[in-house]
């Protein structure tokens, strides 16, 4: 299941992550965002113990969506170890992120 997460720190969730963390970068009033919601749900229970997926809302850390350049929503953002690894921008089927997915974790 993803997450809605609260954080003190961004980086502290990223670098004490064993596994790789997808960042969901999405806005509520977001149509498209909406949409990529049961997109994620199948895609954290194909990579079950082996990816985290995080659901950040732009709005309300919008220093985040600064730093990380999101420019559109939805926005994801794979890290490993801590460090941003690869973007994509828009929706995404479930099969189609599953095999992008597989060749970065």
């Amino acid at each position: 299941m993803t997450t809605k997460k609260q954080f003190n720190s961004f980086e502290e969730m990223l670098s004490g992550s064993d596994v790789p963390v997808l960042v969901d970068f999405y806005a509520e009033w977001c149509g498209p965002c909406q949409m990529m919601a049961p997109i994620l749900e199948q895609v954290n229970t194909h990579f079950q113990g082996q990816l985290r997926v995080v659901k950040i809302d732009t709005e309300k850390y919008s220093q985040l969506a600064t730093q990380y350049r999101i420019e559109a929503l939805p926005t994801l953002i794979l890290f490993k170890n801590g460090q941003p690894v690869n973007k994509i921008e828009g929706v995404v089927q479930a099969p189609q992120l599953i095999e992008r997915l597989k060749t970065l974790i």
